[in-house]
């Protein structure tokens, strides 16, 4: 699968929900998990694949090891402590970095590919990853309610993001 880069309409609209637990889903499922570790990351949301359905996956462990994966589709933020700043990046924007704030620790229900709810619970990286991707399903982007300083650190970026995503567009 192939990432979608900023900014394309897909990362800024809110996704649909998934209603077809089938095999396809399972497939897309599978894929996405491919192609995140394929781009290094530690999360994808379907629309950064071009797919505005709610889904994402994630895997924080360390060397990213079957066990650590979690498929959420459907899901819901129930409760969010603390308050943890640090670095994040985002596949769909690549080599950029900023520093945001995000909960310490956040509690998410979502459904499983067999449409089984459960909840997950996660502290610092997993935390983090799990508001980053939920937000990419609601048609938000993490650049866009950072600090004014990190905004000027990467808006030449951002701009050229911009030129180039209209320069491939203009001849489709």
């Amino acid at each position: 699968m192939k990432i979608v880069h900023y900014p394309d309409p897909v990362l800024t609209t809110p996704a649909k929900p998934v209603t077809d637990f089938g095999p396809r889903l399972k497939q897309v499922v599978e894929e996405m998990f491919l192609t995140m570790y394929t781009e290094k990351g530690v999360g994808l949301a379907a629309p950064q694949i071009g797919i505005s359905r709610r889904i994402y996956v994630v895997n924080c462990a360390p060397e990213q090891p079957p066990e650590g994966e979690i498929a959420l589709i459907n899901p819901v933020i129930l409760k969010v402590e603390g308050e943890q700043c640090g670095d994040e990046g985002c596949l769909s924007f690549p080599g950029i970095f900023v520093q945001k704030v995000r909960p310490g620790k956040v509690t998410v229900r979502a459904q499983d590919v067999n449409g089984k709810f459960f909840e997950v619970t996660g502290e610092g990286l997993l935390a983090r990853a799990l508001v980053h991707e939920l937000e990419h399903l609601e048609g938000k982007v993490f650049i866009e309610d950072i600090e004014p300083a990190e905004f000027i650190k990467v808006r030449k970026d951002l701009e050229s993001m911009k030129r180039e995503y209209k320069k491939a567009h203009a001849t489709a």
